[in-house]
């Protein structure tokens, strides 16, 4: 909701700074999400008039007027808007003007006509945010007169409204909102309401979507431009003006928050009324569009045929336009289902709609009607009936209860005397009764009970005012803690093995179960799905995971390594149960030398497995081929190769690897405390070996042996390189080169070089009468 301070200020004493009342609004519950300043203009920019408009011969879209600026001579403007006539008043930005910190007016020429200058648009001019079309200036404005004489600078504030605060949707109500948390009293005027005459004969009301519905008829009237105030409150909020009696509607929607429209009351054919549309009936809607109507969709009718949908848009057919004498206007009010339904069916929303949708005050229909009835006739004239033509009744009547002002303080934790807490609730519109009952206003339909009270005095007091108290304790770790510790941990053992962590729907579709070979009368289904591909509970992460693979190979990512925690749903055991799958495809990620480059392979999801769950067990499954089952300390699963077929059809032309394990016992089970240590003080020192021996020995026999030794200051045994030569020209055939890094360290001191190099000699000598090595030199 855009709210311009100079229209605001009409209304309520404003605080003496724009920062000091957004501060107010946003600590009250508004936030203040925007600010504009309105009505800068630079200087050279001058009221012109379009003398004449001809096409312009090189270009079909642009035109060559003839405008008169008050300089006594035509000056030839080349234009590209059409929204004018010729007559019309524009703005006209001289050459030499500065429309923005690089926008320079030049004499120059357009498509070879030359053109002496530029006609603005709102938006150019930063007036409004809609660029489209020049903007059309009052037909009194004088020719010749500077344009930032007849602005005056404003701000626009843009209000964040709540849901449940429709009263905040009018000028009115933002301002007794405004003078509640400043303590000022707004001015709001108080129109005098005409006596109702019910007109069920040419009423009627045929939907209970309206409960209420009234018009009042204003003969001969004349429609034409609207005043100037009239429009610049109007440009304000970026509402082009039509004429004066659509403007006015605009307005009083503007201040009051209630919508309302305008018939041309000689087109009205006969009685008019609310009903449901009748399945494929149409209406020609004033933006253009054709709109099809289905049943249920509730619309103003007269004995012909739909004229208006109810609370979103009119119909073109009896639009108000230059020609019209007699108008018939409506204030009405709708159920707000029946406003948001059609709304978001027809995907159509508007000013009228926003409102509805969010209910309206029905205590203010008729006042709006007579806010717009005074001020048509003050701009248009005519003569209005003196009665207005009424069915039905409001829909509800204002509720009343008590607050307990102890419980209040009590709640709040405030001390705050009964004194200040009348006098915010009577700030905010409520009214005391006798019996200390308060009296809630229609146009607050949020307050139902007395926290609500409670809250609202809190609200325009200041939260702030609450003093700190220590309220909570820390609480002894649960079994909730302890099953997102283990979580996480495994989630940060996959990411360091280069697994990135996928977040997949829990709906599937049958199709996808379909291809993954699950039957889907073993699934369960949900009774109101919201789409097709959301009608079965997963029983597995593969769907979701084989989709994310597929999204990532279409999008040129050749290796994929994902994993998924989540719940599956199992339908033999009627149960949830937690899951973690993963997925690979194409080469590891490059984490040492002896992975970087090497595709993925079972043994590779194998290893990643363990390192992120601790020992496993695996053994060959019965139904053979390349599928592992995964037996552990409260897991169990299997890892598998997927058929070349599943592979392919999910865009991937290397082997997929995929792992599926149930982790509700593992998650369970406590951690083992992490060990730690303080940093070493004293450095280290390390030694490269390089030593042959048969390809049938393991580096880890030799690891073991080396560890095992307990020699003195050893820290660590590191394989740094591995060679071999089939050929047998560098290395015989049957042996290989190991390189490794032996690092010795001293936990109290600083080693010397004789130490290390007697330390290096008594593994030498041990791993070759142990392992027959040949180390070289």
């Amino acid at each position: 909701m855009k709210i311009s301070l100079a229209w605001l200020g009409d209304y309520v004493e404003l605080p003496p700074s724009v920062d000091v009342l957004a501060e107010a609004l946003t600590s009250g519950g508004t936030e203040v999400i925007g600010r504009e300043n309105h009505g800068n203009i630079p200087d050279k920019i001058v009221v012109a008039e379009i003398l004449s408009s001809e096409q312009h011969p090189n270009a079909d879209r642009l035109s060559v007027c003839q405008l008169e600026d008050g300089s006594g001579e035509p000056r030839q403007i080349v234009c590209g808007a059409k929204n004018y006539q010729v007559g019309d008043k524009v703005p006209l930005a001289l050459p030499g003007a500065l429309l923005g910190k690089d926008f320079k007016i030049k004499r120059g020429k357009l498509r070879g006509i030359k053109s002496d200058g530029m006609m603005c648009s709102a938006k150019e001019l930063n007036l409004s945010a809609d660029g489209e079309g020049l903007l059309i200036l009052p037909a009194t404005a004088p020719v010749g007169q500077e344009l930032k004489n007849l602005f005056s600078p404003d701000t626009i504030l843009d209000l964040e409204v709540t849901p449940n605060r429709p009263d905040l949707l009018g000028y009115l109500g933002v301002a007794r909102e405004v003078g509640a948390l400043t303590e000022e009293t707004p001015r709001v005027f108080a129109p005098s309401l005409p006596q109702t005459k019910a007109a069920e004969s040419f009423l009627k009301l045929q939907d209970e979507g309206c409960p209420m519905y009234s018009a009042r008829l204003i003969r001969g009237i004349k429609v034409g431009p609207s005043p100037k105030w009239l429009v610049d409150r109007l440009v304000a909020h970026d509402l082009r003006p039509i004429n004066n009696v659509v403007d006015v509607t605009n307005y009083v929607l503007l201040e009051t928050g209630q919508p309302l429209h305008a018939f041309d009351e000689g087109k009205l054919n006969g009685a008019i009324g609310v009903r449901s549309a009748a399945e494929g009936e149409t209406l020609q809607a004033l933006d253009g569009s054709l709109l099809k109507l289905r049943t249920g969709d509730l619309v103003i009718a007269d004995e012909g045929q739909a004229v208006a949908l109810a609370g979103v848009i009119g119909g073109s057919a009896t639009a108000v336009t230059e020609e019209t004498v007699d108008i018939l206007l409506e204030a009405a009010w709708f159920e707000p289902a029946r406003v948001r339904r059609t709304s978001r069916q027809l995907g159509l929303q508007t000013d009228s709609s926003y409102r509805f949708e969010r209910r309206v005050d029905p205590a203010g229909v008729l006042a709006a009607s007579a806010r717009a009835v005074q001020l048509i006739t003050e701009t248009a004239g005519g003569t209005a009936d003196s009665e207005v033509l009424l069915v039905g009744e409001v829909p509800s009547a204002p509720c009343t209860f008590t607050l307990n002002y102890d419980r209040c303080r009590s709640l709040l934790g405030l001390e705050i005397g009964d004194k200040e807490i009348s006098s915010i609730l009577s700030r905010l519109g409520l009214v005391a009764s006798s019996d200390g009952a308060w009296t809630i206003p229609s146009f607050r339909s949020d307050l139902t009970r007395e926290v609500d009270l409670i809250e609202e005095v809190i609200r325009i007091a200041g939260i702030d005012r609450v003093p700190a108290r220590l309220r909570g304790f820390p609480s002894a770790s649960s079994q909730a803690d302890l099953r997102y510790d283990r979580a996480e941990l495994m989630r940060e053992r996959l990411r360091t093995q280069g697994f990135s962590e996928a977040r997949t729907s829990h709906f599937v579709s049958p199709e996808v179960l379909d291809k993954i070979g699950i039957m889907t009368d073993k699934v369960i289904k949900m009774r109101n799905p919201l789409g097709a591909d959301q009608a079965l509970l997963r029983p597995t992460l593969l769907g979701g995971l084989l989709t994310a693979m597929a999204h990532n190979l279409r999008h040129h990512v050749r290796d994929v390594r994902l994993f998924e925690l989540g719940r599956v749903f199992a339908l033999a055991e009627a149960e949830e149960k937690t899951s973690l799958a993963l997925i690979a495809t194409g080469k590891k990620d490059g984490i040492s030398w002896q992975t970087a480059g090497s595709e993925s392979d079972l043994y590779d999801v194998k290893g990643v497995l363990q390192a992120a769950l601790g020992p496993l067990s695996f053994a060959e499954a019965e139904v053979g081929g390349l599928v592992l089952k995964i037996e552990g300390d409260g897991v169990e699963g299997t890892v598998r190769q997927l058929p070349r077929g599943l592979s392919r059809d999910h865009e991937a032309r290397q082997p997929v690897y995929y792992a599926e394990v149930f982790l509700d016992s593992w998650m369970e089970t406590s951690m083992a405390r992490v060990q730690v240590s303080p940093l070493p003080k004293f450095p280290a020192m390390e030694r490269d070996l390089s030593f042959v021996l048969p390809c049938t020995t393991q580096f880890s026999e030799v690891e073991l042996l080396w560890q095992g030794m307990k020699g003195p200051h050893l820290e660590s045994v590191v394989l740094k390189d591995v060679f071999s030569d089939s050929s047998g020209e560098k290395l015989p055939v049957g042996q290989r080169s190991l390189t490794v890094t032996l690092t010795f360290r001293d936990g109290g001191r600083t080693l010397n070089s004789d130490e290390v190099d007697r330390a290096v000699a008594a593994l030498r000598d041990h791993a070759k009468a142990e392992l027959n090595v040949v180390f070289r030199e």
